[in-house]
């Protein structure tokens, strides 16, 4: 199956990136403050089914050490992306960096659109002061009205050639099939195309003890139990560079696309090698993202550690998901691999479970029963009803009254007591706190 084209936003901070991610996407995705550089990773998005969206981090002083690996994930964007989209702020004359950011794009000779941000401002400059940035590629917006986002979503997809005929579903039924999509995802060299080829049955990708062999997305379907499962490897998330400070390197764009694409993730993790950062962000990437996730173990053929002490450190590491069943595997014996599509098979109904209302409020009477909620500031919060909303994750609605004052530790001990009784292994729920007449206050994931 195809790829799905990337488009990437680059620009300086405080452009105005994040809401205008928002604002194509059509939900509150990203960050948006008015702090300058609130963006300090990747934000990934499907837009309409049609392509990959990506708002990286603002370039600001080239001097810093932490803003040069910043500009290595504007560059690692551009290499990754189909179409380029650099927002600029059309209120003031080109500057040196934001003049580097176009160039940076022109010398990929890949397509590119500046959006000319501010535009409903009235100290916004003519066109003619960004005509060396091309003036077909230009065009005015503002985040905060929305003025030109249209313009600018016509322009986006005449140049990754999307029909302007072609209607969502029309879009989904191209793009998204019925096969259930599995993600490899890890770290460099922890075995994701090995494990890949192992599911394949055939040398799909290239196997190498070179970490970052793997640049994109491999892909491969199978039949399993009457069902089409594609499985999805993707590049590793890299280790931190020299010049970073405490922070670790930025995912590959594709790793992200593949994770917001992918029904279940399976994160590998090294037998070998002591869990790190890296995997615990990863983990939480995914649960973010909503996406099922299986722990899956790697390389326990060449593994000192015995199995009990594996799984406790792991049980140790990775304690904010307590419900992601954990496999352990060898690539090279073949031990456990095809247990990954059954437990693929399962976490995807559980993803798919709808709880009755009734059951539902039964289990939050009795979790009330128990241990009445408290609240911040001497509050206390009532909860009334519960109620079940969506599914992919599963989502529940709890309504009631001053639900905003309510401890963060009650919405853990009301996931415990849904779980208890619906454990949906392997997959998030998540959870949204509404009072009464007012839109959701607050969300758990």
């Amino acid at each position: 199956m195809k790829t799905l084209p990337l488009v990437a936003i680059i620009g300086q901070t405080n452009a105005g990136k994040s809401s205008l991610f928002n604002r194509l996407v059509g939900r509150r995705e990203a960050i948006v403050a008015r702090e300058e550089g609130t963006t300090r990773d990747n934000v990934v998005a499907i837009v309409d089914d049609r392509y990959v969206l990506v708002d990286t981090a603002g370039l600001k002083d080239p001097t810093d050490d932490f803003e040069t690996s910043i500009r290595d994930q504007i560059e690692d964007a551009i290499t990754s992306a189909s179409l380029i989209l650099v927002l600029i702020d059309g209120s003031k004359y080109p500057d040196n960096e934001t003049t580097q950011l176009v160039r940076m794009a022109q010398k990929s000779k890949k397509p590119y659109l500046v959006a000319l941000n501010k535009s409903d401002l009235g100290a916004s400059l003519p066109l003619t002061e960004f005509r060396n940035f091309g003036e077909k590629n230009l065009i005015r917006t503002s985040v905060t009205t929305g003025q030109g986002t249209d313009e600018l979503k016509k322009a986006i997809r005449e140049n990754l050639n999307i029909n302007p005929e072609e209607t969502t579903e029309d879009s989904k039924e191209a793009v998204q099939d019925s096969a259930l999509k599995i993600a490899l995802i890890g770290r460099p060299n922890v075995g994701k195309s090995a494990l890949f080829n192992a599911l394949a049955k055939k040398q799909q990708a290239i196997v190498s003890s070179r970490q970052g062999t793997t640049r994109d997305i491999n892909r491969v379907e199978i039949k399993f139990k009457g069902k089409t499962l594609e499985i999805l490897d993707t590049a590793g998330l890299r280790k931190p560079g020299k010049r970073e400070v405490g922070i670790e390197k930025f995912s590959a764009l594709r790793t992200l696309a593949a994770i917001e694409e992918a029904d279940i993730c399976c994160l590998l993790v090294d037998s070998t090698e002591p869990h790190s950062k890296l995997d615990q962000t990863l983990a939480g990437q995914i649960v973010e993202a909503g996406k099922g996730i299986i722990m899956v173990v790697t390389k326990t053929d060449l593994a000192t550690q015995e199995r009990d002490h594996l799984l406790d450190q792991l049980e140790k590491d990775f304690n904010f998901i307590p419900y992601a069943p954990v496999i352990i595997t060898s690539s090279t014996t073949g031990q456990n691999v095809t247990k990954i599509f059954e437990l693929s098979l399962q976490i995807d109904q559980n993803r798919k479970t709808i709880l009755k209302t009734s059951d539902l409020n039964k289990i939050l009477t009795d979790a009330r029963q128990d241990h009445q909620p408290a609240g911040l500031k001497n509050t206390r919060p009532k909860l009334r009803y519960i109620t079940q909303t969506d599914t992919c994750p599963p989502w529940f609605v709890v309504y009631g009254s001053d639900l905003q004052q309510l401890h963060w530790s009650y919405k853990r001990y009301l996931e415990r007591k849904i779980r208890d009784a619906h454990p949906f292994v392997g997959t998030p729920i998540k959870f949204s706190f509404k009072n009464r007449d007012q839109n959701p206050t607050t969300m758990l994931h």
